[in-house]
């Protein structure tokens, strides 16, 4: 099961202003840096939760069918299921029929059922599912995570010298996982 980002946010979840008022920043000389910063918080954010803050597109890939009925998406909240191929034995992409399939997209991860289920030929990534996770709008996104991203970019920020932006994240500021605990997911 592999999972794969087909189109990225077209904005982020914190502006370059939201930022700059967090940390009192006046001048215009460090915007690239603060922007790169943010995307990296969002990220980081993104990884360790399974929530897609911003609309984007993902794909699943799969070697075969799971033995029960439900597919984990390993995002949420699913906004909408584009696509979904099965490849035969020349390569060639069969697309499965939509109508019918059942979508819990608020779950965490989301979880899909699809009616028909053809066998792949292909026996790696022989199945695709393409979607789209994230928040449909900004205001929707829930309070603590925009705060976990304000205060992780703003720690990025104050550690700037120490670790270059490529590097980043080099640590999480006390209090991050706190933020983010009602959304990470729980293992046994």
């Amino acid at each position: 099961m592999t999972l794969i980002q087909t189109d990225p946010p077209l904005a982020e979840p914190v502006t370059l202003a939201d930022l700059k008022a967090h940390l009192r920043i006046d001048l215009n000389d460090e915007d690239a840096l603060l922007e790169g910063l943010i995307r990296v918080a969002r990220a980081h954010l993104e990884g360790v939760t399974g929530v897609a803050l911003m609309p984007q597109g993902f794909r699943l890939l799969l070697d075969d069918w799971p033995t029960g009925e439900v597919i984990q998406l390993m995002k949420t909240p699913v906004q909408s299921i584009d696509a979904v191929n099965v490849y035969d034995h020349d390569g060639t992409p069969q697309a499965v029929p939509l109508p019918g399939l059942l979508l819990d997209a608020a779950a965490r991860p989301a979880r899909l059922v699809l009616k028909q289920r053809p066998p792949a030929s292909q026996p790696i990534n022989g199945i695709e599912i393409d979607f789209t996770a994230g928040f449909g709008a900004v205001t929707e996104i829930p309070s603590e995570l925009v705060r976990a991203i304000l205060i992780h970019a703003a720690h990025l920020y104050e550690f700037r010298g120490a670790v270059s932006l490529d590097m980043q994240p080099a640590a999480v500021p006390v209090g991050y996982d706190r933020l983010i605990a009602p959304w990470a997911p729980r293992r046994l």
